[in-house]
């Protein structure tokens, strides 16, 4: 086949310099009927395009294929098999051609039969506050030197592009939650209306249409910051297509290589700082010679400000255990042993698990993400061991109990003589009563005057809370003295010496 170069050879030779044939043939060593064949057409360019696909080996199986196909396309999105599968089974039945045949066989076919106009997409323009999309993706990252899979929620506002990032161990409805209240801090305020796909945790049923029913705790959040929840039709990811864009740019700008951090909230620090150089750096797409972030200095104009964040927590009923401990994501946490055996409610955050019992906080931990974890309080057993002083030696919550030094000196000295477990126990009862810091000066105190018994400490703390009062007398005034006697020391010489009088009284 001719090359454009050639064309423009054999035309400019003939036309422009007024070369004949043969003379064209022989400089370009090219057949007559080929240099005769471009002057006649005038085309600049000869192309050629196969009327019919020869197909030798997969001719006998393209009914089968068909079948496949039509087949395979009923099926829904995430049950289809690729062309990979197609061809396996054609392979299994005898076919010993390529691969690639079916391939380009199946992606005709599927352009031939179910093309129509899925790959049109009309732009989308939206005003300054309008809306933001939100999405999540999985990213890998080391953490403490341990590869990890974390969940990375990401919101980007679409007039601006401003985008915002943070990662979390879980894609529960409590991350949703966490992660608004970063993003709207982050922003500064909030759209009037959010876009999402429909994932789990905001609903609960797609209705016919756009109509959604959605997740009760999220229309709270939602009603809370003033948004309009918009949920996108399943499969059609087109409808919030710029935080798709952005989880793909995200991974590539921040999370190939893998980042490596000592913890989760280091990681999301490096985040908000690399969010905003990108802000600063990258040109607006469609606002020519600005970056993203001078557009986003307008567009903050138009948020709305809300006041304090939604409290974001989500609820589950319990019952304490016999060993004062709540479960829940695979781990368990302590309780005030006052509650053992009775029902409680937990409230779950992001990062925190606190336990309510009869409309009181009876625990609140650091959650744990790992699995069969015991997070113990040794204060919560404090009750129980009033009852068994003896569990102080070797109970599970107290082995690694951080006590201020001066208390575990008393406590190592109390313990090796009878009934020093139950005066240590009274005394951890006082620093529960009066306060850790009263209870320490106390035990330094006492250590200095070398003694450690509980009596002693347990005075020095009521002396420290409530020391002696000084009473007042009352005098009559005419017995107040007006003139202040001078002191006379002489006087008791001279009686030492005989020289004074006894005055007796009768």
């Amino acid at each position: 086949m001719l090359i454009v170069e050639t064309i423009a050879k054999i035309r400019r030779y003939h036309f422009a310099e007024g070369k004949g044939i043969k003379q064209i043939c022989r400089e370009l060593r090219l057949s007559r009927n080929t240099v005769r064949s471009v002057i006649r057409s005038g085309a600049t360019e000869h192309s050629y395009t196969r009327e019919k696909q020869v197909l030798p080996k997969l001719g006998p199986y393209l009914e089968r294929l068909d079948g496949l196909l039509e087949e395979n396309q009923k099926r829904s999105k995430k049950r289809r098999m690729r062309a990979r599968g197609l061809y396996e089974i054609l392979a299994g039945e005898g076919y010993e051609g390529g691969y690639d045949s079916v391939r380009r066989y199946a992606k005709k076919w599927l352009a031939d039969h179910h093309g129509g106009n899925n790959g049109v997409f009309i732009p989308l323009e939206f005003p300054p506050g309008d809306a933001y999309q939100f999405d999540w993706s999985h990213e890998q990252v080391i953490l403490g030197g341990t590869v990890q899979t974390v969940k990375v929620a990401h919101f980007r506002l679409c007039h601006s592009r401003k985008f915002y990032v943070v990662a979390y161990l879980r894609e529960s409805m409590e991350m949703v939650f966490d992660a608004h209240a970063r993003a709207f801090a982050y922003f500064g305020g909030v759209c009037r209306r959010g876009i999402y796909d429909n994932m789990a945790t905001a609903v609960d049923q797609v209705l016919r249409g756009k109509e959604r029913e959605f997740n009760k705790r999220f229309q709270q959040m939602c009603s809370h910051y003033l948004i309009e929840p918009v949920a996108c039709t399943p499969g059609s990811g087109w409808e919030k297509g710029q935080i798709e864009k952005q989880v793909q740019d995200v991974r590539q700008w921040l999370f190939v290589p893998k980042p490596r951090f000592s913890d989760l909230e280091e990681l999301n620090g490096w985040l908000v700082d690399r969010c905003q150089e990108l802000s600063e750096s990258r040109p607006h797409p469609t606002a020519a010679g600005r970056t993203i972030e001078e557009v986003f200095q307008e567009e903050k104009e138009a948020l709305v400000i809300v006041g304090p964040c939604f409290a974001g927590y989500i609820e589950n009923e319990c019952r304490v255990s016999s060993t004062s401990l709540v479960h829940y994501d695979r781990n368990h946490y302590s309780v005030d042993s006052r509650f053992a055996g009775k029902a409680a409610t937990i409230r779950v955050t992001a990062d925190r698990i606190r336990v309510i019992g009869n409309g009181e906080l009876i625990a609140d931990h650091q959650r744990q993400f790992g699995r069969d974890k015991t997070v113990y309080d040794p204060w919560h057993y404090l009750d129980a061991l009033r009852r068994k002083p003896g569990a102080l030696r070797n109970g599970a919550p107290f082995q690694d109990w951080d006590l201020p030094t001066s208390l575990q000196q008393i406590q190592r000295q109390l313990v090796q003589h009878l009934g020093g477990d139950r005066e240590f126990v009274d005394i951890l009862c006082a620093a529960r009563q009066h306060g850790l810091e009263i209870v320490e000066a106390a035990c330094r105190i006492a250590i200095d005057q070398g003694t450690t018994q509980g009596e002693v400490i347990l005075n020095l703390v009521s002396r420290a809370v409530t020391p002696p009062p000084v009473e007042k007398i009352s005098i009559p005034e005419w017995l107040q003295l007006r003139e202040e006697p001078v002191a006379d020391c002489g006087r008791y010489d001279s009686l030492r010496q005989g020289g004074g009088q006894c005055i007796g009284m009768n």
